[in-house]
């Protein structure tokens, strides 16, 4: 089964990157570039993908500092998310089903008995439109995908939008939206760039100062599903109110992080902070979703990247601002469905400096 959707995958990519004549028109898939001086970002319409993410160091050297693959051909298969659109729901649903308005609703299974990230073939998965491209002095592009009613198991047609645009110097924002046209739906979007300050090829995080202006977090089970309840970071490995190394604590947690923040505040305000001491690159994330994942790619291993360099466990961190996990089956969770006629927005503000 996995073999033959790879199989299908392949062959759609490839006729779209052949530009083949069929009888219906195909999207094709491309890379876009937007850029401000040496300040650059390479987005692909295959699962909305940020591709590289290229600024300079305290010394003026650039790198490129998000993980990736070399080409497009190996995002169709990979099962990393590099860079990738995550939905219709990010994160994981328990048991692959919820129940809403009185139906219940049953998804693709790709995470033992969990559905993850939208399923087999969620958003990450799929070409997009593109909509917009500017270019000058802000440059932008829009993209679009139309999620069908029953598309890996989700209910309502639902029309979802995705801009990535460079506001000032150094200044990535990313802006999703989707409209529920049918029927009520959860929607949880989220971005999954892997970044490594240092340059994607310079190591592991371990040594990069954390921030992260959070409370609390939602603590997980053994399947990484939240319990339902909430615990204080205060004395524990998990408290980076304070900046703190990544490795600082690392012993006491299990194979790294990967945990589910709940961000203090409300509305636009700033989520998370990194620093990178040896090229002395930052980035500050904000955003208006209510939680973050944070997660240290405990479980990459052995993964042929960019210009053949391989990652390992800790080549990069995550920064996943979205609403709760699995809020579909906690009630207790803010809500994350979207009415007919409701919009849905998402946004998120990285500022890199050195």
């Amino acid at each position: 089964m996995v073999r033959s959707q790879a199989l299908l995958l392949l062959s759609l990519l490839a006729l779209s990157l052949s530009g083949a004549s069929t009888a219906a028109p195909r999207e094709t898939v491309g890379i876009y570039e937007l850029k401000k001086g040496d300040f650059s970002v390479k987005i692909t319409n295959w699962g909305a993908t940020i591709l590289s993410v290229i600024f300079p160091d305290s010394r003026g050297n650039l790198a490129d500092v998000v993980l990736g693959y070399e080409g497009i051909r190996p995002y169709i298969n990979g099962t990393t998310y590099f860079g990738a659109l995550v939905g219709r729901v990010g994160g994981r649903i328990s048991g692959s089903r919820f129940v809403l308005n009185g139906t219940a609703y049953r998804l693709y299974r790709n995470d033992g008995t969990s559905s993850i990230h939208g399923g087999h073939r969620g958003f990450s998965f799929v070409i997009w439109t593109v909509e917009e491209k500017v270019d000058g002095e802000f440059p932008y592009i829009k993209l679009y995908y139309h999620s069908f009613d029953k598309e890996q198991g989700f209910p309502g047609d639902l029309d979802v939008y995705v801009t990535y645009k460079i506001t000032a110097a150094y200044e990535l924002s990313i802006t999703m939206e989707a409209t529920a046209r049918t029927k009520a739906t959860p929607v949880n979007l989220l971005q999954h760039s892997y970044w490594n300050l240092g340059g994607h090829s310079s190591g592991t995080i371990l040594s990069n100062t954390v921030q992260i202006f959070a409370s609390r977090i939602t603590p997980l089970d053994d399947h990484f599903l939240p319990t339902g309840a909430f615990a204080s970071v205060s004395g524990t490995p998990f408290d980076f109110r304070s900046p703190m190394t990544v490795e600082s604590r690392f012993g006491e947690v299990k194979g790294g992080y990967n945990l589910n923040y709940v961000v203090d505040g409300h509305g636009m305000r700033k989520a998370a902070a990194v620093k990178d001491g040896r090229s002395g690159r930052a980035l500050e994330l904000w955003a208006n979703q209510p939680a973050l994942t944070f997660y240290t790619a405990n479980f990459l291993e052995n993964v042929e990247g960019k210009g053949g360099v391989v990652y390992g466990k800790y080549a990069g961190l995550c920064l996943e601002t979205m609403g709760y996990p699995d809020a579909v089956n906690r009630p207790e969770f803010p809500s994350v469905i979207v009415n007919p006629g409701e919009v849905y927005r998402h946004d998120m503000l990285f500022k890199f400096s050195f």
